[in-house]
């Protein structure tokens, strides 16, 4: 097997092929969500398969009842090496609207700026840049004596309309899926020099209630005061979710929450994160949320509770003087650490009926809930990942968070029992699902650099 000096010094000598490739792939309308570009969807998994198996991975495409999966196979030359599951996706939004694009999402460009060229098009970011720069990483392994680990790609068709036949595409191909760990590329660097591994996701809990009172809509000058009006009661029961200090007063609802490895909380306190800007960009001043957390922890680290509608009584033009017979709210709860789903709804639906007086009753609808999902901070391929990004981008790799989810890594963890590598080489500014959607140029040359890197540090 050649040093890794050769393997990236080969990805190099393929830079210019490498974005003719990536362009060739880009051309392909593959918008999933669109039946009108079911062939257009086809037609990349095609691409895709031919591409891993002149690179010598034993590749297929696999029907779904939606969009086709790609699922190819490549072996490294030591019988022991480690086994990686690598994911993307080739399907891309809806360019709508077209008239603000300037250039053809679909015939991509290369746009000089002040910072660097960029690569402008449908798809660029996400995510056919992303998972291009590690199918560039495995040509140049192939081509100068073959892969440090056994590698299995697993490219989606339908993760921008929820994913909805894959569930069932893990569950039917477990054993085949399921590796030693998995490398997720859908996600972004820190910054433009400063790459960046997601270790934490926080989980969800959606719930809906609906308190009802009188059976049927009151005249308020007629039953005003003596009759109870759910708009009150579930106004009262919202206020008294938090505390002064912004915890939440769910009873348990804090079970299961960590702290940060002094580590970690030491590198986000001297990241070049600015509160005030985040907060001012959308019009706010100041933070609020748990006084004693910073506002980083409190996306990234931090369990939460929202509301996130409320529906109830008159609210068309004008005005109606009545009380209405049923009040309601939809509420969203961010989870961290271990807290339990099923835990927290439960706790949610006791406040609620401890909280309803005499005459009001409440009713539930669950919109889903989900864990939220950590790599342990001692894991032995983070800390390779991490030196093998350090030591390409010059610049510590950030152990960051999401205070979101990306709903591939709970599959992988539930349906694969498997542990999750979030890297890619996107930015905050690619403007993703948006008209003229850009890549950076350095992104892509460095991202196959580095997971070069990261394939060979896994494999030592």
């Amino acid at each position: 097997m050649a040093s890794i000096d050769t393997v990236l010094q080969k990805i190099d000598e393929n830079r210019a092929a490498a974005l003719a490739r990536l362009f060739d792939l880009i051309r392909i309308k593959s918008i999933s969500t669109d039946p009108a570009y079911a062939e257009e969807c086809a037609r990349a998994a095609d691409w895709l398969a031919k591409e891993l198996t002149g690179l010598g991975f034993t590749a297929s495409v696999r029907a779904t009842a939606g969009r086709p999966m790609v699922v190819g196979h490549a072996k490294a030359a030591r019988r022991d090496a480690p086994h990686v599951l690598f994911y993307g996706h080739y399907d891309v939004q809806p360019v709508d609207p077209l008239d603000l694009w300037k250039s053809d999402p679909f015939d991509p460009q290369l746009v000089d700026a002040a910072d660097g060229q960029k690569i402008v098009a449908r798809g660029a970011a996400d995510d056919k840049g992303q998972l291009m720069t590690f199918v560039e990483a495995c040509r140049a392994f192939h081509e100068t004596g073959g892969l440090p680990c056994d590698v299995t790609v697993f490219f989606e068709g339908e993760e921008e309309t929820g994913s909805p036949s894959l569930p069932q595409f893990l569950a039917d191909n477990r054993s085949e899926l399921s590796r030693d760990i998995a490398l997720v590329c859908d996600t972004n660097m820190w910054n433009k020099a400063t790459p960046a591994i997601t270790t934490m996701l926080r989980g969800l809990v959606l719930e809906e209630v609906v308190i009802r009172a009188a059976s049927r809509d009151l005249h308020s000058g007629m039953y005003g005061g003596p009759a109870r009006n759910p708009i009150h009661v579930l106004a009262k029961i919202i206020a008294d979710l938090h505390d002064d200090k912004g915890r939440v007063k769910l009873p348990g609802f804090y079970d299961g929450v960590t702290e940060l490895p002094e580590e970690i909380a030491e590198q986000w306190r001297n990241l070049d994160f600015d509160a005030d800007a985040f907060l001012k960009e959308v019009g706010l001043s100041l933070p609020a949320g748990e006084e004693d957390r910073s506002v980083l922890e409190q996306i990234w680290s931090r369990p939460t509770c929202d509301v996130n509608g409320i529906v109830g009584g008159y609210t068309g033009q004008g005005s109606k003087t009545v009380l209405p017979a049923q009040a309601s709210a939809k509420f969203s709860f961010r989870l961290v650490g271990k807290q339990n789903p099923q835990a927290v709804q439960d706790a949610f639906r006791a406040f609620v009926r401890a909280h309803l007086p005499e005459d009001c009753r409440a009713e539930f609808h669950s919109h889903g809930a989900s864990p939220a999902l950590q790599l342990p901070f001692g894991s032995e391929a983070l800390a390779r990942a991490r030196r093998a990004l350090t030591a390409e981008w010059g610049k510590d790799c950030v152990l960051n968070a999401s205070g979101g989810s990306i709903p591939v890594v709970g599959l992988f963890k539930r349906e694969l029992k498997m542990d999750s590598l979030m890297i890619g080489f996107g930015l905050d500014d690619d403007r993703i699902h948006s008209p003229n959607e850009k890549y950076e140029l350095s992104s892509f040359q460095k991202g196959a650099r580095s997971w070069a890197r990261i394939l060979n540090a896994l494999a030592e």
